[in-house]
């Protein structure tokens, strides 16, 4: 089973690359990140014509995040507990039934990027994962096959992106960010990717700005995070970056895993 994540930076403005990179690459599940459009507006009949299901948690013009699923998706639940007053569009959890007994619960996770620093958008971003690490400790206690996938905005660590030096001090990278990171996999998860990569200075994101894509200098930030019970099947973990170099692309690529069931 194949399961992959992608920041697809408006799933209006990628709607092309998306069912390019859909029909080609063919997972099972693919999770999106920033689609910045209010449910009804969501591309839903175009995914439907190509056989997948779709749950969508929009925002107009920002944030919003969507799940696809080859398989249909119940218990869909948008939000994270513990503030009814957020009102940005950053999860969105499913389940999807694999057989009689075997369930994955999966979630779609757009963490906020928290800069400037020295803003309340910092401090948002620090109540944002604790809430986050609260949510998926809860979820362990299920003993399911559970994947937490998504656009994180966190650079594990310094072998993650191409200048620790401009890194360290951005809300990606900052000590406070990276500890949190650290405390939400030390719960019990298993970060798909770096588990079976040893390899140093592979991303997910390049900007668009000062020729970053060209010049290769990006940083890691998009992470599947797999339960136990997920990690013992993982079978592989890669990063795409064709799309990456496509016209019009989006400034993430996909990743993916597979799980052999």
């Amino acid at each position: 089973m194949k399961i992959a994540t992608w920041n697809v930076n408006s799933v209006k403005a990628r709607l092309p690359n998306i069912i390019e990179w859909l029909r080609s690459a063919q997972p099972d599940v693919l999770l999106l990140q920033e689609i910045k459009v209010i449910d009804e507006n969501f591309p839903s009949l175009e995914f439907q014509d190509l056989g997948y299901n779709s749950a969508v948690h929009g925002q107009k013009a920002y944030n919003g995040v969507a799940i696809l699923s080859k398989k249909p998706l119940t218990e869909i639940r948008t939000g994270l507990p513990d503030d009814e007053k957020d009102e940005q569009s950053r999860y969105i959890e499913c389940c999807i039934k694999l057989d009689r007994n075997i369930n994955l619960r999966i979630s779609s996770i757009y963490l906020p990027n928290g800069n400037p620093v020295e803003t309340d958008k910092f401090n948002y971003k620090i109540k944002w994962m604790e809430r986050l690490i609260s949510h998926a400790k809860s979820l362990l206690e299920k003993e399911e096959l559970i994947i937490l996938g998504g656009d994180y905005n966190v650079i594990p660590t310094d072998d993650d992106c191409y200048d620790p030096m401009i890194w360290n001090n951005d809300a990606l990278g900052r000590p406070e960010i990276r500890s949190r990171f650290r405390t939400l996999v030390n719960l019990g998860f298993t970060e798909a990717w770096r588990s079976l990569h040893r390899e140093t200075h592979v991303y997910s994101f390049w900007d668009y700005q000062a020729g970053a894509w060209q010049k290769d200098n990006g940083v890691r930030i998009d992470h599947l995070l797999l339960s136990p019970q997920a990690a013992d099947l993982l079978g592989n973990c890669e990063i795409d970056k064709n799309p990456r170099g496509q016209k019009k692309a989006s400034d993430h690529t996909p990743v993916w895993c597979e799980l052999r069931l």
